[in-house]
């Protein structure tokens, strides 16, 4: 099956014309490791892939020789708008170009080459990357089916959920937000971050989680660090404790408690 993928320079920092820049040409080289050239397949691969591209067969005594002297020769000529190389398979598992093939495994073993454009410009020692329009199209789409879901949970929401969802990933009281505002505002939560937003909004636990952090906001409950107090008393070293800790139907007066605490501040 057919598959494309690109390797692409990084844009070049001058303040040549860009007609000038697009003529130029970069090249993936050869690079040593531990003394040999960089080789980007084990002993067997190399001897599948390589052999009839060499004057010698895997079984010649001189195939080692040739095989080190083509790695340190080995070189991909990347343009201004980058190579095209096929790097798919038949179905028998063989490359449907075999030097595109080589050359894309050989430049992701490369320390100057990264996976992404992104990856790419965190690092000042990468000068190439691998652009896989594939899976560009794929992390597109996984991101679309994750805003349509969050859409979807938004939509089943009515105010007191909201109200619940937005303590939980709000940096505002909604107690002092009215209903429209808390709308607004969750629901540009949901659109920056729907995978938070859809995590908290099927949370199981949402319900006392809201309560916890309503808790804290009331000062009922103290935040420090990560663990949450009530008095001097360490509820849990993190949410995840205090929820199972408040869930134990054994601790039920502790909840009890707690709640009378909230009830009497709203008097």
């Amino acid at each position: 099956m057919s598959k494309k993928i690109y390797i692409r320079a990084k844009e070049a920092a001058n303040h040549l014309p860009k007609e000038i820049n697009a003529s130029g040409i970069s090249k993936i080289s050869s690079v040593y490791v531990n003394r040999q050239p960089l080789k980007p397949f084990n002993t067997e691969d190399e001897k599948k892939y390589l052999k009839g591209l060499l004057d010698v067969t895997p079984e010649h005594v001189d195939w080692p020789k040739h095989t080190k002297e083509f790695w340190a020769e080995f070189s991909i000529p990347v343009g201004f708008e980058g190579v095209e190389l096929e790097v798919g398979k038949d179905e028998d598992g063989n490359p449907l170009d075999i030097m595109d093939f080589i050359k894309y495994n050989f430049a992701l073993k490369h320390p100057y080459v990264s996976i992404s454009e992104a990856e790419m410009m965190k690092n000042s020692q990468k000068y190439f990357y691998i652009h896989d329009t594939a899976k560009k199209d794929l992390e597109r789409n996984n991101h679309i089916q994750l805003k349509k879901e969050a859409d979807k949970e938004f939509i089943k929401l009515n105010e007191d959920k909201m109200r619940r969802v937005f303590r939980v990933l709000g940096s505002l009281n909604p107690d002092n937000l009215t209903g429209e505002q808390v709308e607004n505002l969750l629901y540009d939560i949901k659109e920056k971050s729907p995978k938070n937003f859809l995590k908290t909004a099927t949370d199981k636990n949402l319900d006392i989680i809201a309560e916890i952090e309503s808790m804290i906001s009331a000062g009922v409950l103290r935040k420090i660090g990560n663990q949450i107090i009530f008095i001097d008393e360490v509820l849990g070293d993190t949410l995840e404790d205090t929820i199972i800790l408040l869930k134990d139907k054994k601790n039920s007066g502790k909840l009890t408690t707690l709640r009378a605490k909230m009830k009497a501040l709203e008097v």
